[in-house]
């Protein structure tokens, strides 16, 4: 991740320049950041913000560490602040990129345009126009977008997340139909409630509604994700050999979508295949996401990876007090 740039000058003679607050805390803040200790380039960046409460600058590039440890909603929320006191560009391209690491391609793509359209040459306009190659959206949806439903949206999904990452169908279930209802062009809502019906006992009626979705969008990832772990659960094999094959094929872009394959591969006993993706991932961008340590343990653990299992298991249960009341790979 590029991080924004800071565009004051340096002193050049050799007087000791007085360098005010804010401006010291952002420079140490962008230190750590380079040399990737996001801990403490956040604690910099946040007395930055505390001295100049409004600097765009600061307010960015504390964004860009947020997204470097996965807190997408967190930087978000920066970035419209951003935008709502000044028109600082770079932050179009800023959200687009972290909106596509949510998987929300149609807003990842409007707000990549907003920043080309205005910078069509800026410094960020080469990484825009790479971002929108590689998002598959259909050109005739409405343009119209609306950043009061985003934040809304997102407090939906982050909700549901949580719930779907702890296994908690039952309380998963309810949220995710008032976000069909409410949201109905977000399409992930859709494959999070069959499988939270399938886990929740109505095994029949998500595969039924995966099989139809499937019908009319051959090539979703979501549903031969589905699929595959529906009919691997109920011992079907030859239709879950259809979907794994579907899956080993294909190498997503997205880290959210790229974790799916992983746990998924994992999860039906494909133990180094799924051991080689989890390799691809980025750890940092999925620190929120307990299902990373718990099947890449899994994985780890099976093909022989002990002390690996053991420290990713052992970073998990520190962080998710929850994975603690699970079996280890190793029990």
């Amino acid at each position: 991740m590029q991080h924004v740039r800071d565009d004051r000058k340096e002193q050049e003679n050799n007087v000791i320049p007085f360098i005010p607050e804010g401006d010291f805390y952002f420079t140490k803040g962008i230190e750590a950041f380079q040399k990737r200790k996001f801990d403490i380039a956040l604690k910099w960046m946040k007395k930055a913000t505390e001295a100049k409460p409004e600097e765009p600058l600061y307010l960015c590039q504390m964004s860009v560490i947020y997204t470097e440890i996965g807190a997408f909603h967190a930087a978000n929320q920066l970035l419209n602040r951003v935008l709502q006191s000044s028109d600082y560009v770079d932050c179009y391209y800023l959200l687009a990129n972290n909106y596509a690491h949510l998987g929300l391609l149609q807003d990842a793509k409007k707000f990549a345009l907003a920043y080309l359209e205005q910078e069509p040459n800026g410094d960020l306009s080469e990484e825009a126009t790479t971002l929108l190659e590689l998002i598959d959206i259909d050109e005739d949806e409405d343009e119209d977008w609306d950043l009061e439903d985003e934040d809304e949206l997102l407090i939906y999904q982050e909700t549901v997340f949580y719930h779907m990452e702890s296994m908690e169908w039952e309380k998963a279930i309810p949220l995710i139909e008032e976000m069909m209802t409410l949201f109905p062009e977000h399409k992930l809502a859709k494959h999070d409630y069959t499988q939270a019906l399938f886990f929740s006992g109505k095994e029949d009626e998500a595969i039924q509604m995966e099989k139809d979705h499937l019908a009319t969008e051959p090539t979703s990832l979501y549903s031969h994700v589905n699929l595959a772990l529906f009919y691997f659960q109920q011992e079907s094999y030859s239709e879950y050999e259809m979907h794994i094959q579907a899956l080993l094929n294909v190498y997503p872009i997205h880290e959210q979508q790229k974790l799916r394959v992983a746990v998924t591969l994992a999860r039906t006993n494909r133990f180094m295949e799924a051991y080689q993706r989890f390799q691809l991932l980025s750890k940092p961008k999925l620190k929120g996401h307990p299902s990373y340590f718990r099947w890449y343990s899994v994985a780890a653990f099976q093909i022989g990876k002990e002390n690996l299992a053991r420290s990713l298991w052992q970073e998990g249960v520190k962080k998710y007090p929850k994975l603690a009341k699970e079996t280890a790979p190793w029990d």
